[in-house]
C-alpha cells in the first residue's frame, strides 16, 4: 500500500478541504493550489509571509498601479500643454473671443481704389519699438488681442509679443476705425496690403502661441 495522502487544511482557519476545491467552505478563503493566477500569487504570498489578507488584495493592488500610471501620464500631458501655451494672457482673455464673432464680416471685394490706398505700406519701426498704425491708412493686420479701453495690460502684451519674435506689433484704439467695435485697445501685428498677405502671416502668429489671433481689415 502507498503512503496515505496528507490531509489538506485551509491556511486561514484549518478546515480540511478536498482535492480540486478552490475555496474554503468555512471561511471562504481561496485554497492553495486551486489554480489560476490569483491562486498562484496567493500560494507565493503564503510561502513568504505567515499571514494572507485574502484574494481581494490582488485586484486592489492592480487598481492602485493603474491609478498611479494614469496620474503620471496626466501630469506629463498637462505639463506639455502648459509649455506649449506659454505664459501670455492673450489666449485666455474673454475680450478677444467676444469681438471676433460679432464684428467679422464677409471679405470686402477688392477694387482699384482700395488697391491704390493699401499698396503703400509704411516702413517698419526699430524692432524694439511698438508700431503706430499710420493715420488714414486702410489695410489688413493680425489681431492678437482686444481689451477694454483703460486696461493696463494692452501695451504690456504688445511688448511681450515683440519679445516673442512677432513683427510690427502695436496698439490702436478701435474707436477711431469704422471697421472695428469702439471701446477697445486692439493689440495688432503687421500691416498688410491684402487679405491673403494677412492670412499667410496668421500662421506665424499661431506658431508664436497666439491661437486666438485672426486677420482683420482696418478702415479709418
Amino acid at each position: 500500500m502507498g503512503t496515505p495522502e496528507p490531509e489538506r487544511q485551509c491556511p486561514q482557519c484549518g478546515t480540511p478541504y478536498a482535492e480540486g476545491q478552490e475555496y474554503c467552505l468555512e471561511c471562504g478563503s481561496r485554497l492553495p493550489g486551486s489554480g489560476g493566477l490569483v491562486g498562484a500569487l496567493g500560494s507565493a504570498w503564503r510561502k513568504r509571509f505567515s499571514w494572507y489578507p485574502g484574494d481581494w488584495i490582488w485586484p486592489a493592488l492592480l487598481a492602485l498601479v493603474i491609478a498611479a500610471v494614469a496620474g503620471t501620464v496626466s501630469a506629463l500631458w498637462l505639463a506639455d500643454r502648459s509649455d506649449a501655451s506659454g505664459s501670455t494672457l492673450v489666449e485666455t482673455t474673454p475680450a478677444a473671443s467676444s469681438v471676433q464673432p460679432t464684428t467679422e464680416t464677409a471679405p470686402e471685394p477688392t477694387t482699384t481704389a482700395t488697391t491704390a490706398t493699401t499698396a503703400a505700406v509704411p516702413p517698419p519701426p526699430p524692432s524694439n519699438q511698438l508700431t503706430k498704425w499710420p493715420a488714414g491708412h486702410s489695410g489688413w493686420t493680425i489681431v492678437l488681442d482686444s481689451l477694454p479701453i483703460g486696461s493696463p495690460v494692452a501695451y504690456g502684451e504688445a511688448r511681450q509679443a515683440l519679445r516673442k519674435g512677432m513683427k510690427r506689433v502695436g496698439v490702436l484704439n478701435s474707436s477711431g476705425y469704422s471697421s472695428l467695435h469702439p471701446g477697445y485697445l486692439v493689440v495688432f501685428a503687421g500691416i498688410y496690403g491684402s487679405q491673403p498677405e494677412a492670412q499667410g502671416a496668421l500662421l506665424n502668429a499661431h506658431d508664436h502661441g497666439y491661437r486666438s489671433a485672426y486677420a482683420r481689415r482696418i478702415t479709418p
